[in-house]
């Protein structure tokens, strides 16, 4: 058992002078009687009642003591411990490029596709799930983890500026956002390995095409879901995404053929998201994906355990009220 609030044990230190002025000097308070000589009343033996007087000071103490462990918060210890769970590996790979932030879905397409994309990490808590983000590059986020708070914390800090900021160049590479996604699913030993990819565009980044790297998911045995994102015709850009003072209404032009043949070489499935709705269903139906065992260590919470010590000091203080009003009530 541990304790979150180790410096309320100082407390204890009180008990100290309140032993010394019970002994000392409370004797003083009770009152007397002047007698000429007590020779006749020194073998007399003392009754029960005076010798069980101290319990009434061993009540009080143990139910301080029990007060002060309350307030240091005792806590279980953490332990790891093996488990074997159902559950399969995934990797998330997401479209960042500035178009993302066309507002045909809402509020924008990124943020949509991250909050869908957190409802579904949500829902699975046995898989290995990382996040690969792609632009005109690609690099991973987040790598496969069970960890879904730190994965959920990554994902909500995906922006789609970092293109702007110079940090990654823009455009859309679709093929080294599925090569990388790829690769880490490589060396996964679950029987069941997905890549998840979402883009809004076509590919005219990077040194991989994209049925090139379907191909190596194919040889590796990963199947790839993919998703277009963004309604037919035009979409709202703001200037935060062109530059320009105002709102420009951008061509949609997803290369649905590629993403289709993505699909299909991988024994997977395309989706086409036009809103919110249809975007949330697409990922309601992968989340009917197969599931393969993993065995994994998972690591215990602590919960707090004062219950047992406040319940002592509550009835170590009752009991001392009782005894003090009953068997040891003092009529001055």
């Amino acid at each position: 058992m541990e304790f979150a609030n180790k410096e309320y044990f100082f407390l204890l230190l009180l008990a100290i002078p309140y032993i010394i002025w019970y002994v000392m000097y409370r004797k003083k308070s009770e009152p007397t009687i002047r007698m000429a000589d007590t020779f006749a009343f020194r073998y007399t033996p003392k009754s029960w009642r005076v010798m069980l007087m101290p319990v009434q000071l061993l009540l009080r103490l143990f139910a301080f003591t029990m007060l002060v462990i309350v307030l240091a918060r005792p806590q279980t210890h953490n332990s790891w411990k093996n488990q074997t769970i159902e559950g399969i590996d995934i990797m998330m790979a997401m479209d960042v490029s500035t178009s993302m932030l066309a507002e045909d879905l809402k509020p924008n397409r990124i943020e949509a596709a991250k909050n869908v994309a957190a409802e579904f990490v949500a829902g699975r808590p046995d898989d290995n799930i990382g996040l690969t983000i792609f632009a005109g590059e690609s690099f991973t986020q987040c790598p496969m983890t069970t960890d879904h708070v730190s994965l959920l914390t990554m994902l909500h800090n995906v922006r789609t500026d970092i293109a702007a900021r110079g940090l990654i160049e823009d455009g859309t590479a679709i093929g080294m956002g599925l090569a990388n996604a790829v690769g880490r699913l490589k060396e996964s030993k679950a029987k069941s390995r997905v890549v998840i990819l979402l883009t809004d565009g076509s590919n005219n980044r990077g040194d991989i095409s994209p049925l090139t790297a379907a191909e190596i998911a194919k040889s590796l045995g990963i199947r790839v879901y993919t998703i277009g994102v963004g309604k037919n015709g035009t979409a709202p850009l703001p200037p935060a995404a062109t530059g320009l003072p105002q709102y420009v209404n951008y061509p949609v032009e997803i290369d649905e053929k590629t993403l289709r043949g993505i699909a299909d070489a991988t024994d997977g499935d395309y989706y086409r998201a036009t809103n919110n709705k249809e975007l949330n269903q697409i990922y309601k139906e992968i989340d009917k994906l197969e599931k393969s065992k993993l065995n994994v260590k998972q690591f215990s919470r602590r919960y707090e355990a004062y219950q047992p010590f406040a319940l002592a000091a509550i009835i170590a203080l009752l009991l001392e009220i009782l005894l003090r009003i009953t068997v040891f009530r003092r009529i001055p």
